[in-house]
This record gives C-alpha cells, sequence and structure tokens, in this order.
C-alpha cells in the first residue's frame, strides 16, 4: 500500500485518537512516563508533575551533543505539559488534588504507599473526582509479599527469570540492553487505563489499577512461566531458535545476516538454490534435530558472500533474512524513513533532533510528535490558573518552594 493511500481520509483537526483525553502524570524514570509518553503521542492532553528540582530523567544519559538536554528525556517527556509540586507539603498536595478534579486518570510510579502517605492515594484522588482511573506502576505491585520492597528494570528481569535465559549459551545470565520491564510495564499500564476508560463510560465507576514490572515481563515471556511452575526444561538458545532451524545470526564476507527458515516450503527452496537436493525432505522436526548440521550448512554457504547477496538472493526465494544492523545503521534505513520512526522535533533550547515517532498508524486519526519535552515548570502560571489561583498567590507558591 501506498503511504498516501493509507492517510488519504486522515482529520487534522484533532491530535489523535485520544484527543481530549486528560492525564495527570506523577512518575519518575522511565515506566511512568513511558505510560504518559504512550497516553500523550495519542492525542491525550498529558501534565507531568515534577518536584521543583526535576525528575531524574532529565540527568539521563546519553546527553545531546553541546547540550543539557538528554537523549532519554527528550524521547519519553514529549507532547506534555509541564507543573513542578513539592508533594510533600500541603499546599503541593492540595494543588494536585485541585488538578486531578477535572482529568480523567492519574499515573503514578512510586513505591506502594509513597503517593498514600502524602494524602494523595486513590482513596484520596477519588475523594475529588469518584470516577478516577488511578493508574499505579510498581516493582512488585500493591499487593505481595514483595510489595513493600523496591526494584528497578535490571531487578525484574533477573527476579522473574528472563534474565537466566538471555545471552550467549555458555555465557551468564543477561540483562536486555533496553529497560525492557519498564516498557512493558508502561505499555501495560496504557492498556489498563484504556481498558478502565471503556468501563467508566459505560458504568461510570472509577477504579485502581496496579501495574508491576514483574506481572507485565512475565505476562510477554512467551508461557515461560508455566513451563517453570510444570519443571519444563528452559534451555538457553542464544541467537538461535528454540522452536526452528536453521534460525540463526550468520558471517558474510562483510558483515552479518539473520535468517529464519521456519516453513518445509522455505528449506526446500533454499535446498535448490544451493543444489542441495538430497536435503531438501528434510521437515521442520528433522531439522531442529538436526539443529548442528543445517546450522553449518547455512553458515557455510553465508561465509563467501556479502550480506547484499546473501539477503538479495533469499530473499528472492522468499526466506525471511535481514542484515544484522547498528541503532545507527537502522536510522538511515528508508524503511525507517517512510514509517516516519525518526521525526525531526524542535527542542526548548531552540535546536532540532530526530526524535523516535510513535510506534501505532492510524489512518483517521494520524499521531506525531507535536513538541519536544517541556522546560520544567513551563506550564505553571497557565495551569495553577486555570485551577483559580492568581498570579499573587503563583508568586507565593514560587517564594515557598511549592512550585
Amino acid at each position: 500500500m501506498d503511504k498516501q493511500d493509507f492517510y488519504q481520509d486522515a482529520r487534522s483537526d484533532i491530535k489523535g485518537p485520544l484527543d481530549g483525553v486528560r492525564v495527570v502524570e506523577a512518575t519518575t524514570m522511565w515506566a511512568g512516563p513511558m505510560a504518559g509518553c504512550v497516553f500523550a503521542d495519542l492525542g491525550a492532553e498529558v501534565t507531568k508533575v515534577e518536584h521543583p528540582k526535576g525528575e531524574v530523567c532529565r540527568t539521563l544519559p546519553p546527553f545531546l551533543p553541546n547540550s543539557e538536554l538528554t537523549v532519554p528525556h527528550e524521547t519519553v517527556n514529549r507532547n506534555k505539559k509541564s507543573i513542578t509540586l513539592d508533594l510533600k507539603c500541603e499546599k503541593g498536595q492540595e494543588i494536585f488534588l485541585r488538578l486531578c478534579e477535572d482529568t480523567d486518570l492519574v499515573i503514578e510510579n512510586f513505591k506502594p504507599g509513597t503517593l498514600a502517605s502524602w494524602g494523595l492515594g486513590y482513596e484520596e484522588v477519588r475523594q475529588v473526582k469518584k470516577d478516577i482511573i488511578y493508574v499505579s506502576i510498581s516493582m512488585y505491585g500493591q499487593f505481595g509479599p514483595y510489595c513493600d520492597r523496591p526494584g528497578y528494570d535490571p531487578l525484574a528481569q533477573n527476579f522473574t527469570g528472563w534474565s537466566s535465559l538471555n545471552g550467549d549459551i555458555d555465557g551468564q545470565p543477561t540483562k536486555a540492553p533496553t529497560f525492557l520491564a519498564d516498557d512493558l510495564a508502561g505499555l501495560h499500564a496504557v492498556i489498563g487505563a484504556m481498558a478502565a476508560l471503556n468501563h467508566r463510560n459505560n458504568s461510570g465507576e472509577g477504579q485502581h489499577v496496579d501495574i508491576s514490572l514483574v506481572d507485565s515481563l512475565l505476562f510477554q515471556s512467551n508461557g515461560y512461566l508455566t513451563s517453570g511452575k510444570l519443571g519444563i526444561p528452559l534451555e538457553r538458545a542464544g541467537n538461535k531458535s528454540s522452536i526452528a532451524a536453521p534460525v540463526n545470526g550468520y558471517q558474510c564476507s562483510d558483515g552479518s545476516i539473520y535468517v529464519a527458515v521456519l516453513l518445509d516450503a522455505h528449506w526446500k527452496a533454499f535446498c535448490s538454490l544451493i543444489r542441495r537436493e538430497e536435503l531438501s525432505g528434510m521437515d521442520a522436526s528433522e531439522r531442529k534435530r538436526e539443529m548442528k548440521l543445517v546450522d553449518e550448512i547455512m553458515a557455510g554457504w553465508c561465509r563467501t558472500r556479502t550480506v547484499r547477496e546473501v539477503a538479495l538472493k533469499l530473499t528472492e526465494i522468499g526466506l525471511a533474512v535481514t542484515k544484522v544492523n547498528t541503532f545507527s545503521e537502522a536510522a538511515g534505513h528508508p524503511q525507517i524513513k517512510t514509517r516516519d520512526m525518526l521525526q525531526e522535533t524542535e527542542l526548548v533550547d531552540g535546536s532540532q533532533i530526530p526524535l523516535t515517532g510513535p510506534a501505532a498508524k492510524f489512518s483517521r486519526t494520524p499521531t506525531m510528535i507535536r513538541s519536544g519535552a517541556p522546560q520544567l515548570g513551563r506550564d505553571n502560571n497557565e495551569i495553577l490558573q486555570s485551577l483559580g489561583f492568581s498570579v499573587e498567590d503563583i508568586k507565593v507558591f514560587k517564594d515557598e518552594d511549592i512550585i
């Protein structure tokens, strides 16, 4: 399909499919801000509440070239409004609750019980907004024997068993290079919030949505938790596949290629290509048993050819194949450009950088990065005045370090 055909009925008068939804986000680091980022990208009005000194993501490396701005902050806090509040003081709590009176949902990712101890938990917020959707993201969840323990993404990967299956077959357990548990928890927070919003719209009932990094990562672990409970052996596969062969990364004369042969028809086509028809009768189960053999055959064929040649020939016969790219190489690929996965965005310092764009594409209600991450407290005056506070009130709040 042509890109223009996909967007031929696109609207330009709304921000996205969630235009009109209002979100208050009291979060830090990654999981909570990621949930807010997805809502903001989808068109919701997201107001991020931060301590007057700012949250940790603002100083999380890597930094942009010749700038005090960071890639993580610009990535996960774009499209949002910013208000600063000291939530530990009474006036800051009063302002936060007033902010919640006119919102659809609240997202927070503090240690369980923290906001409640400040008088800002679900029970307190529902007193001012009866049908509020209150989303809490934490390491272990709001209940359970470990609920009071702190935790971060790498701990979730190791607690769940995920890291035990990652890495080289003979190597040490290895965490993911990205904030995998945080990202998944952020996405499940959005899914949970959307389900709760649908229920509220049908029934008028709000509710507390409890999201755990551990639960989110386990849910996305392909049933391995069930296998572990039943004592079914789980072996580390490294770069190979536990369900099919040949599936692996292979060295070419000028780089690496990754090939996945799952279907018998594709194996037959490959055998014909390399003129090894005597092997074409090996079905999927036999190839899996003879994984070492078929892996060596594919590796031997790739070794003396260029990445371009291997990719071209295997693509021509219908196989799934890709060059093993770096992020830098992926960033320059026309597929990434056409899909708008890098969008030029103006930052608060006037510079422009390509930020990673939203994943979901909507033909009728397109989404985009509308603005870079806001300067800390940029929207204090606008938001506080909309809540009924005067210019004099705001000056007092600032003098007392409430904002």
